[in-house]
C-alpha cells in the first residue's frame, strides 16, 4: 500500500521505539525493519548524528516505508518522552538507582497490559557505541535487559529492537507458540499398514541374507521394529518408505543376488520381454541359414575360421 496510508493506525498500536543520538542511518533503517516485522511503527529519534531524513535509513529499512515516513525527530530526550505514560530503558549493564529490572519476556507482557489499559508506552535505546547515560536511564520507569553472555553483552541497536519487538508481538498472541503457517496435516498410519511395512522389509532383508547369524534374527527384527515404531509414521511417509524399499529390491525375491543382473529380472518389462523376443528372432534367423551351402563366406553372422 502507499506509504502515506494507515500511518496513524500503525503508530497507534504498540510502544514507541526511541533511539537516542543514533549514529548510522543504516542502523535506523534496520530498527525500522525490525519494528515492521512485528507490528510496530512509531519510531522517534533524538538528535540523530547525521540528521534526518536519511536515504541510507530508507534503503536499510527494506520497504518498511510506513515506519520511515512517520519518524519523529526531537531535540532532547525529555521532549521525546513527554506524552508517554510508561517507558522501559534498555541496558546491558547494571545501573545505580532503585529501578526495577525486567527480562524481555516480562517486559513485553507489561507493555501489552499497559497498552490494553489505554496507556502510551515506549522503549528507550541508547547510542551504538556506549548506550544510555545514567541520567537518561533515570528518565525511564524501569529497566529491561537481555540474558546475553556477560563476556559479550553488547547488542547492536537493531538487534535489541528486534528482540523487544518480537516480545511485544508474542505477548499479544493467544498461544505464544502460534506460527503463521503449519506443516501438512497427515493421517497417522494404521497398525495394519505399519505391520505390512515390517513384513515387506523383513522379506527383502531375508532375501539378501541380512539376518546373520540366524540365531540373532529375532533380536534383529525386534530392533528394526523398535526403530520404525519410534517415529510415529503417517500414511504418506509409509508409502515413501515402501517405494524406497521396492526400488532397492531388484534382486529379491524373484532374482536373488547371484542369479544375474537386475536387467535380467523378468519383472522389468517391457524391456526384458523385448530383449527376449530379439534374441529369439536372431536364433531363428541363424537356424534358417546355417545349412545353406550357397551362403557366401564372410557374410554377417558366419564363422570365417
Amino acid at each position: 500500500m502507499p506509504a502515506t496510508e494507515d500511518i496513524s493506525q500503525h503508530s497507534a498500536v504498540g510502544p514507541a521505539i526511541i533511539l537516542v543520538e543514533p549514529q548510522l542511518g543504516e542502523n535506523i533503517g534496520m530498527v525500522a525493519r525490525a519494528m515492521a516485522n512485528f507490528g510496530l511503527a512509531e519510531l522517534r529519534l533524538v538528535n540523530p548524528r547525521d540528521g534526518w531524513p536519511s536515504e541510507k535509513a530508507r534503503a536499510a529499512a527494506s520497504r518498511a516505508d510506513h515506519v520511515i515516513d512517520a519518524v519523529k525527530v526531537f531535540d532532547d530526550l525529555g521532549s521525546a518522552l513527554a506524552d508517554l505514560n510508561f517507558v522501559f530503558a534498555t541496558t546491558a549493564r547494571q545501573r545505580d538507582g532503585f529501578k526495577s529490572v525486567r527480562g524481555p519476556v516480562e517486559a513485553g507482557r507489561m507493555l501489552r497490559a499497559r497498552h490494553d489499559m489505554g496507556q502510551r508506552t515506549g522503549i528507550l535505546f541508547g547510542r551504538e557505541r556506549f548506550g544510555l547515560y545514567n541520567d537518561e536511564v533515570g528518565l525511564a520507569d524501569e529497566i529491561v535487559t537481555f540474558p546475553v553472555d556477560p563476556d559479550f553483552s553488547s547488542l547492536n541497536i537493531a538487534q535489541a529492537a528486534l528482540l523487544m519487538s518480537y516480545e511485544w508481538m508474542k505477548s499479544g498472541l493467544q498461544d505464544e507458540t502460534k506460527t503463521n503457517f503449519t506443516g501438512p496435516e497427515m493421517k497417522p498410519a494404521s497398525k495394519e499398514e505399519l505391520h505390512g511395512l515390517f513384513a515387506y522389509l523383513e522379506g527383502a532383508l531375508e532375501a539378501r541374507g541380512y539376518f546373520r547369524p540366524a540365531p540373532k534374527k529375532p533380536k534383529m527384527v525386534d530392533n528394526l521394529r523398535a526403530v520404525l515404531t519410534r517415529a510415529g509414521f503417517a500414511e504418506p511417509e509409509l508409502k515413501v518408505l515402501r517405494g524406497i524399499i521396492s526400488s532397492l529390491d531388484r534382486f529379491s525375491p524373484a532374482m536373488p543376488r547371484g542369479d544375474g543382473s537386475p536387467g535380467d529380472d523378468p519383472r522389468r518389462l517391457p524391456a526384458a520381454a523385448a530383449r527376449a523376443r530379439k534374441a529369439e528372432a536372431a536364433s531363428r534367423t541363424h537356424g534358417a541359414t546355417s545349412d545353406d551351402e550357397d551362403m557366401p563366406l564372410g557374410g554377417k553372422g558366419t564363422d570365417n575360421g
